[in-house]
């Protein structure tokens, strides 16, 4: 039995993606830190596929070493397709910004995002009908004065990841890996970012996409074989494409 794995599944993003896989037949492990809401998406997934087999794992992935302890607590399973779709924000200029807030930001966008990459391709890398997707950002292709810290953050997931297929491609590698790069999307992000009880995006934002078309976008990409990179433009239409990253050295 072979699963797709999303990190962050509890809300927003991850949560639409477990629903738009889980009706293409996907076997599924959700993981993220709040637990009881692992569970009811669980049970909805199950009431609308009971043959659909749901994991929950519980894990804090601002802690490294849950990284770690996570991936080997899932060895037991066939992985088919990983997503890391865990991610932080925070919304302040540099000079104003909360270091602990940022210090936890960028050990799940960064630090377990690449032990899990690591892990995961090191035991894939030569599976037939693999993908490791992992999310980053239209920031992360374009700087954010106000959310530097983010937008960097975000630039090491889409420089890490395009350098890592680039990789893969050279030693001829089965495994796929891509990128999403959303822009702003109506998911709790925001209202975290800038640590306030709530956040209305018809009001605060001239454009955004749903979660759910989001999940749409990320459907689209795993779709295509082909490509490296699925992205948001400025006018908020979703393109397919290579990898975007110049590359200045290759492996002999």
């Amino acid at each position: 039995m072979k699963y797709t794995v999303i990190t962050g599944a509890s809300s927003g993003i991850g949560y639409e993606t477990a629903l738009a896989f889980a009706a293409r037949g996907k076997n599924l492990i959700l993981v993220a830190r709040r637990l009881d809401k692992l569970e009811e998406l669980k049970a909805k997934i199950q009431g609308m596929d009971a043959k659909v087999n749901v994991i929950v794992q519980q894990s804090d992935l601002s802690v490294s070493s849950e990284a770690h302890t996570l991936y080997n607590n899932l060895k037991q399973y066939e992985i088919e397709t990983w997503i890391n779709n865990a991610g932080l924000g925070e919304s302040s200029v540099i000079a104003e910004q909360n270091l602990d807030k940022v210090e936890t930001m960028l050990r799940v966008n960064i630090e377990s995002l690449t032990i899990l990459s690591t892990l995961y391709v090191r035991e894939y890398a030569d599976v037939e009908g693999t993908q490791l997707i992992n999310v980053s950002s239209a920031l992360g292709y374009a700087i954010a004065v106000g959310s530097v810290a983010y937008s960097a953050s975000k630039y090491y997931v889409s420089a890490f990841t395009e350098g890592l297929a680039k990789e893969l491609e050279l030693k001829g590698a089965k495994l796929k890996v891509k990128i999403l790069a959303p822009a702003i999307t109506e998911t709790e992000f925001v209202q975290k970012s800038i640590d306030a009880e709530g956040f209305d995006y018809k009001a605060n934002m001239p454009k955004y996409h749903t979660a759910k078309e989001m999940a749409g976008f990320m459907v689209d990409l795993y779709e295509h074989e082909d490509v490296v990179v699925g992205i948001v433009d400025q006018d908020y239409n979703f393109h397919l494409r290579g990898a975007i990253y110049p590359v200045i050295s290759e492996l002999n």
